[in-house]
C-alpha cells in the first residue's frame, strides 16, 4: 500500500522501518513547513526511497537556512536538506493508502505553512496545538496571519475533525473552539 511521509524531523531509519513493517511503499515526502525539526530526516528518506520531496514554495528560503538555524539553536551541524522536487499549495490534493487530503495554505507560524485536510481528520503541523498555537516569535512568523489561517481554514471544519499536530497530542476542532485560549480571545 502507498504512503507519504509527513514532517520527518529526524531518524529516517526508524521511519523507514515503521513503513516497511506496515507494508507501506513511500510515494512522497511532504513537510507542513520548513523548520529544521520538521525536515532533518528528509535527506536520508529521499536517498533511500527515491520518493519526491514536496513542500510549499514559500518555505524554500527557510529550508535553505536549516544548517544555520540548527547550529544556532542546537549547536549541531546538520547538512542542508535537499531542494524540493516539486511544490504543493492551496487546492492541490495528496493521495496515499486510499485516502485523499486537500492542501490548504496556513502561513503564520512560518512562510509556506500548509495543512492537509482529509475526511474527518487533518494534519496541521505547527499551525495549531492542543490548547495553543504555533510560535510567532520566529523569523517570518506573524501572529495575525496565523490567526487568520486558523480561523479561515481550520475552525470551519466539523467539530469532530481530529487534528494531528506537529508536536503533542491530537485534538479536535470542537475542543479547540471551546477551550483554546488563543481562539477564545478572538470572541471577546
Amino acid at each position: 500500500m502507498q504512503a507519504f511521509i509527513l514532517d520527518p524531523g529526524a531518524e529516517p531509519e526508524q521511519i523507514l522501518a515503521a513503513a516497511s513493517g506496515g507494508g507501506w511503499t513511500v510515494t512522497s515526502i511532504l513537510v507542513t513547513h520548513a523548520h529544521f525539526d520538521h525536515v532533518l530526516g528528509v535527506q536520508g528518506l529521499v536517498e533511500t526511497t527515491g520518493a519526491p520531496f514536496l513542500m510549499h514554495p514559500d518555505g524554500v528560503k527557510l529550508l535553505e537556512r536549516v544548517p544555520e538555524v540548527s547550529q544556532r539553536w542546537l549547536g549541531i551541524d546538520f547538512p542542508a536538506p535537499p531542494q524540493p522536487d516539486g511544490f504543493i499549495s492551496e487546492g492541490d490534493t495528496v493521495e496515499a493508502g486510499g485516502f485523499t487530503f486537500r492542501v490548504v495554505d496556513t502561513p503564520g507560524h512560518s512562510p509556506g505553512g500548509i495543512c492537509l485536510i482529509g475526511e474527518g481528520e487533518a494534519f496541521v503541523g505547527d499551525t495549531l496545538f492542543e490548547g495553543s498555537i504555533g510560535r510567532t516569535d520566529l523569523p517570518g512568523a506573524d501572529y495575525e496571519v496565523l490567526m487568520t489561517s486558523i480561523c479561515e481554514k481550520l475552525l470551519p471544519l466539523d467539530d469532530d475533525t481530529v487534528l494531528y499536530t506537529g508536536h503533542g497530542p491530537a485534538t479536535t476542532v470542537g475542543v479547540e473552539r471551546k477551550t483554546n485560549p488563543f481562539i477564545l480571545q478572538l470572541s471577546n
